[in-house]
């Protein structure tokens, strides 16, 4: 009798086990801790019914996201950073016309962990019209920069209290490429730091280039650039690093592709490795990318179709950089500006711009793989989503 109860309670204790490991292995990896909690910042454009900046919160234990409030009324907000330390965030208000000048303008704001609430702290000239994108240095002293309709680029220091000072660098790129109705002259798209904060480089979708200037650090002040080409008709959109610093992947807007690099540090040295499509095969409707982002582990790369509305999943070879195809899904709303993944990267948030929607996916860790959780919710023309943790 003793023997067969003891055997029976060691075959529970056996599916116990299995249960958990299965758990586990359909979780893609170790499970999220509970209270795993984030504020989610959502820039907009503001012509129709957006009016600023909004405010979720995020359980990345359940993929929940829980509308908070309008967190700061603001003009057309269409690209936020948030700093390191996550005390401020700065946005792009991509707009033509600043204090009845020609130009945009760019906002420093300071964030409330306990209410999601943004206070404004000041807002200065971007020097040009139509700011598209806003990114930091790695230490968080100057903000940086890209004009979209002129082309031109610019660094702003950050001051202790957040607020940002006048323009330490501008620098207005020149010349055009093969498309004669977008490409007639220079367009920044994106300016980034590299990891090690040498130097910065910039995506100009007008000159299908990728611009390498060097950065110093302790001025704010841009170096003598260097041209990469990309192929071209292709308009450079926005880029990513690797984590660990060794490549880097651009999304092309008008070519539909993404172009992988590998990186040489000690110059900032751009070697292509590979040019692919991030549309199916056959595909024939109009269509032009959007974001890209590399997951935390390295192993997947994930890009954004405006007119498939999509999200491509690709797989990265760790040793080379190239892409493997592993699919492509949709975003179940219709142009995906923009989207992000949590810091966990257990998540993926689409902003699905034309249909007022974000919607929520889980990731597969093992396979990159996406599956929609169900979860979606509804703002006023999605530009951007940016995650805060909450401590």
């Amino acid at each position: 009798m003793l023997r067969r109860f003891l055997m029976k309670i060691n075959l529970w204790f056996f599916l116990c086990f299995i249960s958990l490991v299965a758990l586990c292995s359909g979780l893609g990896g170790a499970q999220i801790p509970p209270g795993s909690k984030y504020l989610v910042y959502v820039g907009t454009y503001t012509g129709h019914d957006g009016r600023g900046i909004y405010a979720y919160q995020f359980d990345a234990a359940t993929g929940q996201l829980t509308f908070l409030d309008l967190a700061a009324k603001s003009e057309n907000p269409s690209f936020l950073t948030v700093a390191p330390g996550h005390r401020f965030i700065y946005a792009v208000n991509e707009v033509d016309q600043y204090q009845g000048q020609a130009g945009g303008a760019v906002s420093a704001f300071a964030v409330d962990q306990a209410t999601g609430k943004l206070s404004l702290l000041n807002q200065v000239s971007a020097h040009d019209p139509g700011p598209a994108f806003i990114s930091m240095d790695r230490t968080g002293k100057y903000a940086l920069v890209a004009n979209y309709p002129l082309g031109s680029v610019a660094v702003f220091p950050v001051l202790k209290d957040g607020r940002l000072g006048e323009a330490s660098d501008f620098v207005r790129h020149k010349g055009s490429s093969v498309d004669r109705d977008r490409q007639a002259g220079p367009h920044g798209h994106a300016i980034e730091l590299s990891p090690d904060n040498r130097f910065a480089i910039a995506a100009d979708l007008g000159l299908d280039q990728l611009i390498v200037y060097p950065f110093d650090a302790g001025k704010g002040k841009l170096g003598t650039p260097r041209a990469v080409k990309i192929h071209p008709g292709s308009g450079p959109r926005h880029f990513a690093f690797s984590p660990n610093g060794k490549f880097i992947y651009l999304i092309s807007e008008m070519g539909n592709t993404i172009t992988a690099f590998s990186y040489s540090a000690t110059r900032a040295k751009l070697t292509e490795r590979q040019t692919i499509s991030t549309l199916p095969r056959g595909f024939s409707g109009e269509n032009t990318t959007a974001e890209i982002a590399v997951h935390p582990s390295g192993h997947f790369l994930y890009g954004s179709n405006r007119g498939d509305d999509s999200i491509v999943v690709f797989a990265v070879d760790q040793g080379t950089g190239r892409l493997t195809f592993v699919e492509r899904v949709s975003t179940q709303g219709k142009t995906p500006r923009n989207f992000a993944l949590d810091p966990s990267g257990r998540w993926l948030l689409a902003a699905n711009q034309d249909s007022n929607s974000i919607t929520t996916f889980r990731v597969n860790q093992k396979t990159g793989r996406l599956t929609p959780s169900g979860v979606a919710v509804s703002v006023a023309e999605p530009a951007c989503v940016v995650f805060v943790p909450v401590e």
